[in-house]
Protein backbone atom coordinates (compact mmCIF):
# COMPACT_ATOMS: atom_id res chain seq x y z
CA UNK A 1 0.00 0.00 0.00
CA UNK A 2 1.48 3.37 -0.96
CA UNK A 3 2.11 6.11 1.53
CA UNK A 4 -0.34 9.06 1.51
CA UNK A 5 1.18 12.39 2.44
CA UNK A 6 -1.89 14.69 2.38
CA UNK A 7 0.25 17.76 1.90
CA UNK A 8 -1.97 19.77 -0.41
CA UNK A 9 -5.32 18.95 1.18
CA UNK A 10 -3.97 19.56 4.68
CA UNK A 11 -2.57 22.94 3.73
CA UNK A 12 -5.69 23.88 1.78
CA UNK A 13 -7.90 23.06 4.76
CA UNK A 14 -5.79 25.27 7.01
CA UNK A 15 -5.69 28.08 4.45
CA UNK A 16 -9.50 28.08 4.22
CA UNK A 17 -9.75 28.10 8.02
CA UNK A 18 -7.31 31.00 8.37
CA UNK A 19 -9.20 32.95 5.71
CA UNK A 20 -12.35 32.65 7.83
CA UNK A 21 -10.64 34.04 10.93
CA UNK A 22 -9.02 37.00 9.18
CA UNK A 23 -9.55 40.06 11.33
CA UNK A 24 -9.90 38.17 14.61
CA UNK A 25 -7.74 39.23 17.53
CA UNK A 26 -4.77 37.64 19.26
CA UNK A 27 -3.94 34.01 18.56
CA UNK A 28 -7.29 33.20 17.05
CA UNK A 29 -6.18 34.65 13.73
CA UNK A 30 -2.96 32.62 13.35
CA UNK A 31 -3.04 29.53 15.60
CA UNK A 32 -4.95 26.62 14.11
CA UNK A 33 -6.33 25.20 17.35
CA UNK A 34 -7.65 28.56 18.49
CA UNK A 35 -8.91 29.39 15.02
CA UNK A 36 -11.01 26.22 14.86
CA UNK A 37 -12.82 27.00 18.10
CA UNK A 38 -13.27 30.64 17.09
CA UNK A 39 -14.88 29.62 13.77
CA UNK A 40 -17.19 27.14 15.51
CA UNK A 41 -18.30 29.71 18.08
CA UNK A 42 -18.77 32.35 15.40
CA UNK A 43 -20.99 29.95 13.49
CA UNK A 44 -23.11 29.29 16.57
CA UNK A 45 -23.50 33.00 17.26
CA UNK A 46 -24.35 33.67 13.62
CA UNK A 47 -27.10 31.05 13.75
CA UNK A 48 -28.65 32.34 16.97
CA UNK A 49 -28.36 35.97 15.90
CA UNK A 50 -30.24 35.28 12.70
CA UNK A 51 -33.10 34.19 14.95
CA UNK A 52 -32.63 37.21 17.26
CA UNK A 53 -32.73 39.61 14.33
CA UNK A 54 -36.38 38.79 13.73
CA UNK A 55 -37.21 39.57 17.37
CA UNK A 56 -35.36 42.85 17.43
CA UNK A 57 -36.92 44.01 14.16
CA UNK A 58 -40.41 43.27 15.47
CA UNK A 59 -39.74 45.22 18.67
CA UNK A 60 -38.37 48.11 16.62
CA UNK A 61 -41.55 48.13 14.51
CA UNK A 62 -43.64 48.18 17.69
CA UNK A 63 -41.67 51.14 19.04
CA UNK A 64 -42.18 53.10 15.81
CA UNK A 65 -45.92 52.35 15.73
CA UNK A 66 -46.28 53.24 19.41
CA UNK A 67 -44.51 56.58 18.94
CA UNK A 68 -46.76 57.51 16.05
CA UNK A 69 -49.97 56.36 17.70
CA UNK A 70 -49.17 58.31 20.88
CA UNK A 71 -48.79 61.45 18.77
CA UNK A 72 -52.36 60.84 17.64
CA UNK A 73 -53.83 60.17 21.08
CA UNK A 74 -53.72 56.37 21.27
CA UNK A 75 -51.29 53.94 22.78
CA UNK A 76 -49.94 50.91 20.93
CA UNK A 77 -52.20 48.24 22.36
CA UNK A 78 -55.40 50.21 21.80
CA UNK A 79 -54.32 51.08 18.26
CA UNK A 80 -53.61 47.45 17.35
CA UNK A 81 -56.86 46.36 19.02
CA UNK A 82 -58.89 48.86 16.99
CA UNK A 83 -57.17 47.69 13.82
CA UNK A 84 -58.23 44.11 14.58
CA UNK A 85 -61.79 45.14 15.42
CA UNK A 86 -62.13 47.07 12.15
CA UNK A 87 -60.51 44.16 10.25
CA UNK A 88 -57.62 46.22 8.89
CA UNK A 89 -55.01 43.55 8.29
CA UNK A 90 -51.76 45.46 7.96
CA UNK A 91 -48.76 43.83 9.55
CA UNK A 92 -46.40 45.65 11.88
CA UNK A 93 -43.69 45.99 9.27
CA UNK A 94 -45.99 47.93 6.93
CA UNK A 95 -47.43 50.01 9.77
CA UNK A 96 -43.95 50.97 10.97
CA UNK A 97 -42.94 51.94 7.45
CA UNK A 98 -46.06 54.08 7.12
CA UNK A 99 -45.37 55.67 10.51
CA UNK A 100 -41.92 56.76 9.36
CA UNK A 101 -42.32 57.51 5.66
CA UNK A 102 -46.00 58.18 5.04
CA UNK A 103 -47.57 59.76 8.11
CA UNK A 104 -50.58 61.19 6.28
CA UNK A 105 -51.85 57.76 5.24
CA UNK A 106 -51.49 56.34 8.72
CA UNK A 107 -53.19 59.33 10.32
CA UNK A 108 -56.15 58.80 7.95
CA UNK A 109 -56.29 55.18 9.10
CA UNK A 110 -56.33 56.31 12.73
CA UNK A 111 -59.15 58.76 12.02
CA UNK A 112 -61.29 56.01 10.48
CA UNK A 113 -60.98 53.96 13.66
Amino acid sequence: MPRVKRGTTHVKKRRILLKKVKGYQWGRKKLIRLAKTAVNKAGVHAYTDRKKKKRTMRSLWQIKINAFSRENGLNYSKFVNKLKINKIELDRKILADLAVNNKKVLSKIIKTL
